[in-house]
């Protein structure tokens, strides 16, 4: 999208299920499992921009010694200074031949630090804005008993943090912040105690050292996790590990936020994409399975993998913003679905054009919408190909005439290409405004002044402060007739609660056009109705009352709208908006039918209260989230 959002985290988890000694003579070097994590983050880079952090579990350490480390940084190339870091406390650590490469680390190599059995890697979009080191995932629940240590990171957000938070509080803890994260680290730790004093209770003749191996071996980490997680209201994929040596996936119930794992007799590997498996193991993607909603992934300290529901599975409505945009499109399915958005918003602009190809140019911003921009293209020679047919077909035709009618084919050209070396946020705000301009190099010469269309196909348009500060005019500099910017997601109405950055109803330009709408129109009084149905409502969670601002117009009637608040002035050209229908993008991808921020319908109540309370915000003049 050419405004980019932040979004859901990314999260890797990794366990060896051989001894160290086995991947060094197999593979030639110790650091196989971290050469591996790093691999798995690179290939999830897409999912976290604001930091990463990294956790490794030594299994068998021996008392005194440490049994996990963690590094984490919120430097611009996070990732890559965290393996930095890492290298080099391996190398000045005092198990390392100074003589020799990392790859030949002489045989106590299971002391060195980060050196383990499980890694933990996390990749941060901050939600909640909040950006220090102290905020990057794993977070740890130290204690000096290995299986009550517990090491957590996650893609999630929970609507009814505020709730639990207070719960954990009646139950006599002080947590260290209310974030989220902290309230689930929390939540699951409370509940291993308690397991931990179970086993204490029913083993009152068991003491000291030989009682806590004996917890260690019977700890009911599915009880655990489904105690924990039957009050949470959200969407989640939580990966974790105690210093026992449990490993966990909890997944939410719609299967909301993305989770997929894979096995063999080396390895167990739990991503947030499938291509980073594929990557880094070099395996076929029907290997890769998705961990299914309201599940948990277990592994025990023996490296056996069980896959248990925690959760009651409910209707699955996986996040569709990951098709649309923020998944990776190198995923099979992923690439399928984002060229079949971009076939099905054809007909649209087809009927926008007045099927008038030889005077329209065709293009995409940003390129992440390229795939779709390939679908679209693809209908488009589909449309040329009967059109030439029909007008070849029972007719005699000369040779010129033949190859006129064969040569007409659609104009595609890379008319806008972002200039990634300009820095606008050094300047100040009066001065801004000039340079986001320039943003966006432009290829002139390509479009006939004022004859030529111009369509700029988009991943989605959410507050459309882009488009009108900068997009838009930069396209009008070229002289085109008419601008048809096509966004291959729906409007973008209702705010997300479950892991997106999207929590202000007034930041979205569709919520703007139609609030834009109803006083024109002289139905102010609808404004008022539902805010008195917000404040009034006791249980804010029953009904999403901000779908009536949207029920009193079409869709199109609202992108006409949207159309005429991004035009300024300034520009000449006709301006047209053109939206993905939400049936099409249904069509498009089957299998993820999250759509609460398209249509208001939310996985859990928590999404309504969230969206009644934005609401009640934007009238009360509140700039703060609704969660």
């Amino acid at each position: 999208m050419s405004e980019e959002i932040k979004h859901e985290c990314g999260i890797a988890l990794l366990r060896l299920k051989k001894p160290i000694a086995y991947y060094k003579q197999k593979y030639g070097s110790a650091l196989y499992g971290l050469e591996k994590l790093y691999l798995l983050m690179e290939k999830q880079h897409n999912r976290g921009q604001d930091g990463s952090g990294v956790a490794v579990l030594k299994n068998d350490a021996i008392p005194g010694q440490p049994f996990v480390y963690r590094q984490r940084s919120i430097e611009k190339n996070s990732i890559q200074h965290i393996f930095d870091e890492i290298h080099k406390q391996i190398i000045n650590s005092s198990f390392i031949d100074s003589k020799d490469k990392v790859t030949q680390i002489i045989e106590n190599i299971s002391e060195a630090p980060f050196i383990g059995n499980t890694y933990l890697g996390h990749l941060r979009y901050g939600t909640y804005g909040n950006a220090g080191i102290e905020f990057c995932h794993p977070f740890i629940r130290q204690s000096n008993f290995k299986l009550q240590t517990l090491v957590m990171a996650g893609n999630f957000n929970l609507t009814n943090n505020d709730l639990l938070i207070k719960r954990l509080i009646e139950l006599g803890q002080h947590p260290r912040n209310t974030s989220d994260t902290i309230t689930v680290l929390e939540q699951v730790g409370y509940r291993l105690d308690e397991d931990v004093n179970r086993l204490k209770r029913e083993n009152p003749n068991v003491l000291g050292r030989e009682l806590f191996d004996k917890i260690a071996n019977e700890i009911n980490f599915q009880n655990i996790l489904k105690l924990s997680a039957e009050e949470f209201d959200g969407g989640f994929a939580i990966a974790g590990f105690n210093g026992s040596g449990y490993s966990f996936l909890l997944r939410d119930p719609n299967g909301i936020r993305p989770a997929y794992y894979y096995e063999d007799d080396e390895v167990i590997v739990i991503t947030s994409e499938r291509p980073p498996i594929k990557t880094a193991f070099n395996i076929d993607y029907n290997e890769i399975k998705e961990v299914p909603p309201g599940s948990a992934l277990i592994i025990d300290p023996e490296s056996n993998l069980t896959i248990v529901n925690v959760i009651p599975p409910k209707q699955k409505l996986s996040c569709s913003f990951e098709r649309i945009y923020f998944s990776r499109g190198t995923d099979r399915d992923i690439y399928i679905e984002r060229k079949k958005l971009g076939q099905y918003i054809t007909p649209k602009i087809l009927k926008s054009l007045e099927f008038d190809l030889i005077n329209t140019v065709f293009s995409y911003i940003p390129n992440t919408a390229e795939v779709a921009f390939l679908g679209m293209m693809e209908a488009i020679n589909d449309y040329l190909n009967i059109h030439k047919l029909n007008q070849i077909k029972n007719k005699s035709l000369t040779d010129n005439q033949l190859t006129e009618i064969l040569s007409i084919k659609p104009r595609m050209e890379k008319i806008a290409v972002k200039d990634a070396k300009l820095r606008t946020f050094i300047t100040a705000d009066d001065e801004r405004g000039d340079l986001v301009n320039h943003v966006y190099d432009t290829t002139y010469g390509i479009v006939n002044n004022y004859i030529d269309n111009l369509v700029i196909l988009d991943d989605s348009i959410v507050r459309g402060t882009t488009l009108k500060n900068s997009i838009l005019r930069i396209l009008d500099r070229l002289k085109p007739k008419k601008i048809i910017i096509v966004s291959s997601a729906p409007q973008i109405r209702y705010p997300d609660c479950y892991g997106i950055d999207m929590s202000k109803l007034n930041d979205f330009i569709a919520f703007k056009a139609a609030i834009e709408l109803l006083k024109e129109q002289g139905k102010e009084s609808v404004i008022n109705e539902v805010y008195q149905l917000c404040k009034n409502t006791q249980d804010l969670g029953q009904t999403n009352f901000v779908k009536k601002i949207y029920d009193q117009f079409s869709t199109l009637e609202i992108s006409v709208k949207i159309g005429q608040l991004l035009k300024t002035e300034q520009i000449n050209a006709e301006v047209e908006i053109i939206y993905q229908e939400v049936e099409d993008l249904h069509k498009a991808c089957p299998e993820h039918l999250g759509d609460w921020y398209f249509t208001g319908n939310y996985p859990t109540l928590g999404g309504n209260r969230v969206a009644n309370i934005s609401f009640i915000n934007f009238i009360e003049g509140s700039n703060k989230r609704a969660y």
